[in-house]
């Protein structure tokens, strides 16, 4: 029986620490499936198709498109889940911020779908704070985001903003 987990977000661009959460969930799965959500309330910078292909390159890049798959998806995680047979959704978590969200959204999902398990994945320590939010505002302000983002993404967020 394969184990097949969600790792969903909005990877509005995919950064280095979105990349070392799948590093390391792709240890533990059969299978891993980064879900790009386009319904969420942030004001996104990137389409779902440009979010999923950013984060398909990425995954190619580290050598890990055999076990990790990349789906756009809108509705509840949970059906997304059950769609791909999925038992296992895949968050991580920065700081003690991060916790009371995450735990909110894991008991929610869990009340709507009990056959779903959360698991959550400390950030590894020199990705503690790096988020596509913060990463977005210093290139905008034009500080060098290379240390927090994929040279591919980069490119990416330098060409959308020429626009």
């Amino acid at each position: 029986m394969n184990k097949i987990a969600v790792y969903p977000g909005s990877f509005d661009p995919i950064t280095n620490g979105h990349t070392d959460i799948i590093k390391r969930a792709a240890k533990i799965f059969d299978k891993l499936i980064v879900g790009i959500a386009s319904d969420n309330e942030k004001q996104s910078t990137f389409s779902v198709q440009e979010r999923v292909k950013m984060a398909e390159a990425v995954i190619s890049e580290i050598g890990l498109d055999d076990r990790v798959e990349v789906q756009g998806f809108s509705g509840l995680l949970v059906n997304m889940a059950h769609k791909n047979k999925a038992s296992v959704i895949v968050r991580g978590l920065r700081a003690i911020a991060d916790f009371e969200f995450e735990f909110q959204l894991a008991v929610m999902n869990y009340k709507i779908a009990d056959d779903v398990e959360t698991l959550f994945l400390m950030a590894s320590d020199n990705q503690q704070f790096v988020s596509s939010r913060f990463v977005k505002e210093i290139h905008k302000l034009g500080g060098d985001v290379s240390q927090f983002l994929n040279s591919g993404v980069v490119k990416c967020l330098d060409d959308k903003i020429k626009k």
